[in-house]
């Protein structure tokens, strides 16, 4: 069973960063994707990144554009753990964030989810 716990949230002026952290347990970090979701107040659930990696060793990145060249997702298979460091953050980023997993490193749908960490961002 594979198990998400994510860390790091927290409140933070314009501008700032945050960097979350998710600790992936049940699976190793192989044919898979991980990645992380957001849910804003009164909106539906949106990708924000994700990291796949492929079992002859490659991984690809993935963004949604709205966060494209301010956030950054990187992963350690070693320690089975992703992050996603935020910078330039804006009010509009603030949300529950989700880390996510599925056992396919071209996910139609990501199958595990953690409790989510709330980011708040103020103006």
């Amino acid at each position: 069973q594979v198990q998400l716990a994510e860390s790091g949230g927290g409140l933070v002026q314009a501008g700032g960063s945050l960097r979350l952290s998710c600790a992936v347990s049940g699976r190793t970090f192989s044919n898979c994707a991980v990645g992380w979701f957001r849910q804003a107040p009164g909106k539906e659930r949106e990708f924000v990144a994700a990291t796949s990696w492929f079992s002859w060793g490659v991984s690809t990145t993935n963004y949604a554009d709205s966060v494209k060249g301010r956030f950054t997702i990187s992963g350690d298979n070693t320690k089975n753990t992703v992050s996603l460091q935020m910078n330039s953050l804006k009010p509009e980023d603030t949300a529950v964030y989700y880390c996510v997993f599925a056992p396919s490193p071209r996910p139609i749908d990501y199958d595990y989810w953690g409790q989510g960490t709330q980011v708040t961002v103020s103006s």
